[in-house]
């Protein structure tokens, strides 16, 4: 069977239900729970333990994962390679706009040139094995965390768009994604046929309300990082808020999943790829999809105050 197609759109091209449902991607139907693949990293030493995770992922019905040539500077990128078999039908999604750069504070540097871009879509291709990606992100410094652009590297966003307009017209990548993008960003790139925005969002961090809503009405996909908080000093936890842990005891679920359903139910372009390297951490999160919220619980989370990115500090 064909890469990305299914026997219906509620199932993934092995025949599994499409964990969290299905949703869209530019002109892909995915599952709504995806994968991160950021974490792998950390099975460097075992090798044989990261392929049997990405193997799991395929069996849970996730088929959407979240990836980018610097993380482990291609060894997460050789792991999807090994892993994955067209017949699984997995939708790739990688990101250019940075390179590594071990040993430092963030082990990223900038590489916002549109040189680079096209140089990171060429590295995620050998990397990957593939002749396309279906999609990939272009990760703008315009927001936090992390990097921030200086000099060479303060690229216009019209510039960056010309060179993965170009990337797509020869057939290297399918589809366009933004990601660390102002609602400004947004706005200007929707000639080039956004499919996707990627920025930090949670149920305690909020500050991209708008820019959501112009997602939905464009029918961009909202795929936010951090979905939980806490990866940064500074970053509120969604699993600390009060609201969360009582949902939680009172559903019998975990907080983590709470915090995961509310963004499901919060936006019907939400596409979750929440990471790690433990395969039960794996299945809480694709149990998400199961988790229903009730009006009185959804009033209550919707009721948590949001702490602006602005005012966080981070490391």
């Amino acid at each position: 069977m064909p890469a990305n197609s299914s026997p219906s759109p509620q199932l993934t091209a092995t025949g599994a239900p499409r964990a969290g449902g299905a949703g869209t991607l530019g002109d892909l139907t995915v599952s709504r729970i995806g994968f991160g693949a950021m974490q792998l990293e950390r099975l460097r030493d075992d090798r044989d333990a990261a392929i049997a995770l990405l193997r799991r992922v395929v069996e849970l019905g996730v088929d959407h994962v979240d990836t980018a040539q610097f993380y482990g500077d291609g060894f997460v990128n050789g792991l999807i390679r090994d892993a994955f078999r067209p017949e699984d039908g997995v939708v790739i999604v990688s990101k250019v706009g940075a390179d590594p750069d071990p040993g430092a504070a963030i082990p990223l540097r900038p590489a916002q040139r549109p040189e680079q871009l096209r140089a990171g879509v060429e590295d995620n291709l050998e990397s990957l094995g593939l002749d396309c990606i279906p999609v990939v992100n272009l990760r703008r410094l315009d927001t936090g965390p992390g990097l921030h652009a200086e000099g060479d590297q303060v690229v216009d966003l019209d510039d960056q768009l010309a060179v993965m307009t170009a990337l797509r017209d020869e057939g290297k990548i399918g589809a366009i994604g933004l990601s660390a993008v102002t609602l400004d960003g947004v706005r200007r790139a929707l000639p080039a046929g956004i499919v996707c925005v990627q920025n930090l969002y949670s149920l305690v961090t909020r500050g991209d309300e708008e820019m959501l809503r112009l997602c939905a009405e464009e029918q961009i996909a909202w795929v936010p990082f951090f979905p939980l908080g806490g990866a940064f000093p500074g970053l509120p936890k969604v699993t600390a808020e009060p609201a969360v842990t009582a949902a939680a005891k009172s559903l019998g679920h975990t907080p983590a999943q709470v915090g995961l359903a509310w963004l499901l139910h919060h936006a019907p372009n939400t596409l979750l790829i929440p990471g790690t390297a433990d395969t039960g951490h794996l299945e809480a999160n694709v149990a998400t999809g199961t988790v229903a919220l009730d009006d009185d619980t959804l009033a209550a989370l919707d009721a948590v105050e949001s702490r602006p990115l602005a005012d966080i500090t981070l490391g």
